[in-house]
């Protein structure tokens, strides 16, 4: 199994990875679809209009994750990692008002979003609970094109196809690495066996596919994109969008913090008070659609930034390549995760995407400060463990409440899982393996209406307090 680090992390915007960049990403596979020759074109007739419908947890939340303003400016031809944030309203609002798409190197196709853009909340497709179906439609309205994707967590767009050979087989994947643990058992014999980190072994995977400067420039990117998120967060304000009336607080939180700095007045909790107001301030920022980097899903997009953040402010000796091994090991562990069990809300509830994140900054902290591989592994249990059965219940569809503040949770839980480990020699009585495969159980079991939909917890429960 191979996992690139830049799969897992990707740039984006918010509010959601499955809700807004997936969808959007799968927009543009569907207007890739329909230049290619790969379906058959009837003769004297063309797609003229397109519909979009939602399913599942994607009908329900999909209005408070913005999933509708991703779609249009997904067939807008607007790639997650490139899309302006600021200038966004202004390419939907225009889409409202010409209800035409014109997408480069094609033509302007009719898209009424009030009528072609459907919510279809009794229809759940059977593939995921994340699913949607482009439809491209002639002068009559035939349908000429239909295609159904499903947007699995973290960014990730796979085709019915694709789904079944990731379920048959996980990943149709021919590339040849020379570590290819898809278990954290696998992973700790091959490190044994090698003498090499897993910071080291995934480097050798990733480099099998790209130069070593090409690696270290993609890190840095990323770990810039991780920074520059927590940085603007820390210096915004104001209410954030959607109706909760939810005020940003972590630049306040900062500005305190700062000033206490200033006057040599550091309370006993001043480095969890750091660590939760940096992922605080990511959340924040993805909550308001900003730009920010999967990790390993937008929801959960503030643990690692903040873990890092935390790693460069109070460890000594902090460095550049203690950022890349902490990236290269958090994202070892995370493709394990991935392949076992699931990062997706709308999959596996809460436990998937702050518990998977958590883990994986756990991982990487420990990593950075120098733990082996036995304590890397014990970290990343112990944090997943302490997520276990965590649902997924945004109040009115938001990415806020409660989700802001689980980050920084997380972000608390996965630097005392490194703490903890650094304090042992790496064995412990549950493995890094039987956790993930009990958060894939528990995640079947658990009721839909916990699983990103809005329809349990405190999603019904807050508007009675």
């Amino acid at each position: 199994m191979f996992l690139s680090v830049f799969e897992l992390f990707k740039i984006g915007i918010g509010p959601s990875s499955s809700h807004t960049m997936g969808p959007m990403t799968a927009a543009n596979r569907f207007l890739a679809e329909i230049l290619s020759n790969n379906w058959p074109k009837p003769v004297n007739t063309s797609i003229t209009r397109l519909r979009v419908s939602l399913h599942g947890s994607l009908a329900f939340t999909g209005l408070g994750h913005a999933t509708d303003r991703a779609v249009i400016l997904g067939l807008l031809g607007q790639q997650p990692a490139s899309v302006d944030p600021d200038n966004m309203d202004k390419l939907v609002q225009s889409v409202y008002q010409t209800k035409k798409v014109q997408p480069a190197g094609h033509p302007a196709y009719h898209f009424d979003p009030e009528k072609d853009l459907i919510f279809d909340r009794k229809t759940v497709l059977p593939g995921h609970s994340n699913g949607l179906v482009f439809e491209g439609l002639d002068q009559f309205g035939n349908v000429l094109l239909r295609r159904v994707y499903y947007s699995i967590g973290g960014g990730f767009v796979v085709s019915e196809d694709e789904l079944n050979r990731v379920e048959h087989n996980k990943k149709n994947d021919n590339r040849i690495v020379p570590f290819p643990f898809d278990t954290a058992t696998m992973m700790l014999d091959m490190a044994k066996k090698s003498g090499l980190s897993i910071a080291e072994m995934k480097r050798a995977n990733e480099e099998t596919m790209m130069t070593q400067n090409e690696l270290d420039e993609g890190l840095d990117k990323i770990f810039l994109a991780m920074k520059s998120s927590v940085d603007r967060g820390l210096h915004h304000d104001g209410e954030l969008p959607g109706g909760l009336h939810i005020k940003r607080r972590a630049k306040k939180l900062y500005d305190k913090l700062l000033s206490d700095s200033k006057r040599n007045h550091v309370g006993p909790l001043a480095a969890n008070d750091w660590l939760s107001t940096y992922a605080i301030a990511v959340n924040e920022e993805n909550a308001a659609g900003g730009r920010i980097v999967t990790a390993p899903t937008n929801g959960a997009a503030g643990v690692v930034p903040a873990v890092l953040s935390y790693y460069l402010r109070f460890c000594a000796g902090a460095e550049r390549d203690g950022i890349r091994n902490f990236l290269l090991t958090a994202a070892a562990i995370g493709g394990v995760i991935k392949y076992n069990a699931s990062i997706s809300g709308a999959e596996v509830g809460c436990q998937g995407e702050v518990g998977s994140a958590a883990s994986m900054a756990a991982a990487g902290l420990t990593a950075a400060l120098g733990g082996t591989a036995m304590q890397i592994e014990n970290a990343a249990e112990i944090a997943l463990e302490h997520h276990l059965g965590m649902t997924c219940d945004p109040v009115a569809g938001l990415v806020q409440v409660p989700c802001i503040e689980r980050n920084a949770m997380g972000a608390v839980k996965a630097v005392t899982a490194a703490s903890l480990a650094l304090h042992g020699d790496g064995s412990h009585f549950v493995s890094l393996d039987a956790c993930i495969r009990t958060m894939r159980e528990t995640g079947r079991d658990m009721s839909d209406k916990y699983k990103e939909t809005s329809k349990g917890g405190l999603a019904v429960n807050v508007t009675d307090c």
